[in-house]
Parts: structure tokens; sequence; C-alpha cells
């Protein structure tokens, strides 16, 4: 279960206060160009923790032929992406502890999710992470590699730290510390791919 003090009530209550830094109000140019040469058809794709789900709209509007499961904490956000995405019946949105899905999926897209969660849970992140892949899924997306002087969230970290745990979960992945980051995080984070196989 995740930390209390980052429960549905604190969250809902951010995206209703409009109190959300990290949204940057379009997708991430990194992921788009990640999901254009990663989605086939009838590809099962997992976003959680989607805030306001840019890149869920990019692959409604620019591909065909998947499943999207969208997950959220806010139930108000969540409200307003049923509405969004009610003609879309591949879409399906959820008001969840992402600690609590269930199912397998092919790709899973991280972005501002794991920076999001208090870092004391970032092995359960890990652990659930990989419940939920399908054999040969990837889960993919962007972590601050970079340490912030204020308290969290948004939590920072670093690649070794990032690279020490998957270790423990993964022995596939990948790492970018130069991907196409948008101008103010450019050099501030790095791009991961993590690939399901057996240890």
């Amino acid at each position: 279960m995740a930390n209390q003090n980052l429960d549905s009530t604190y969250w809902n209550s951010r995206y209703i206060e409009e109190n959300t830094p990290w949204d940057i109000g379009y997708p991430s140019p990194a992921l788009v160009s990640y999901l254009k040469s990663q989605v086939k058809p009838g590809c099962k794709i997992l976003i959680p923790g989607a805030g306001k789900a840019y890149e869920a709209t990019w692959l409604i509007e620019t591909m065909d032929h998947f499943e999207l499961t969208i997950v959220d904490l806010s139930i108000d956000l969540v409200d307003k992406l049923k509405v969004k995405f009610q003609n879309f019946a591949n879409v399906e949105v959820i008001c969840l502890d992402f600690f609590e899905l269930e199912g397998k999926y092919d790709l899973i897209l991280e972005q501002t999710f794991f920076c999001a969660i208090d870092p004391s849970l970032r092995n359960q992140y890990l652990a659930k992470m990989k419940s939920l892949l399908s054999p040969g899924g990837k889960l993919a997306g962007l972590l601050f590699n970079v340490e912030f002087e204020k308290a969290g969230p948004p939590f920072g970290g670093s690649s070794v730290e990032y690279v020490n745990a998957f270790n423990q979960y993964f022995s596939e992945y990948f790492i970018d510390y130069f991907p196409n980051s948008i101008p103010q995080r450019s050099g501030n984070e790095i791009f991961f791919e993590i690939s399901l196989t057996e240890k």
C-alpha cells in the first residue's frame, strides 16, 4: 500500500488546486519518440500515475490497434479522463492505488510516477512492475538523475541508485544518459528501458 501521506486525498487536492509543477503540458518528446518504435498491433499498454495523460492522448490520436489502461489516484482527475476518453473502447481509466493493480501488460510507460512515490517504496515499485509485465514486456520512461534540495514529491535520485535497484529484479535493461529531454530538464534526467527476461 502506498504511503498514506501521499494518498488519494493528497493527489486529488494537488490537481484540484492545479499545484502540479511537474506537468509540462504536452507529451514528453523522449516518450513520443520511444512509443513510435514500440507500439505493435494488439499491444497492451499501462500508464500508471498518468496525471493528465498527454502521452495517452498522443497514442490515441496517432496510433491504432492497442489496448490502453490509465491509472491514477486522483478521483477528480480520473473522472475528467473518463469523460475525455469515453468514446474509445480500447481505453480503460481506473482510479486505484498502483500497488493494488492486477493484470499483464506488454508495455508500461513511466512518466513522473516513480519520482512521485516515496523512495522507501522503490523496491516495492520494481517488484510490482515485474509482476505486471508480460513475458518479454517492457517498462520504460524517464527518471530524474538529480537530488532535489526540497523534500518531495517529486523525489530525485541517481543513475547508480537506479542501476543497483534494477539489478535486484531484472537482468536486462538500458539507460540513456542523454535523452531528448525538455529544455528545463536537460541534463537532469535519464531514459530507461527494462525488458522482462528470466534471471
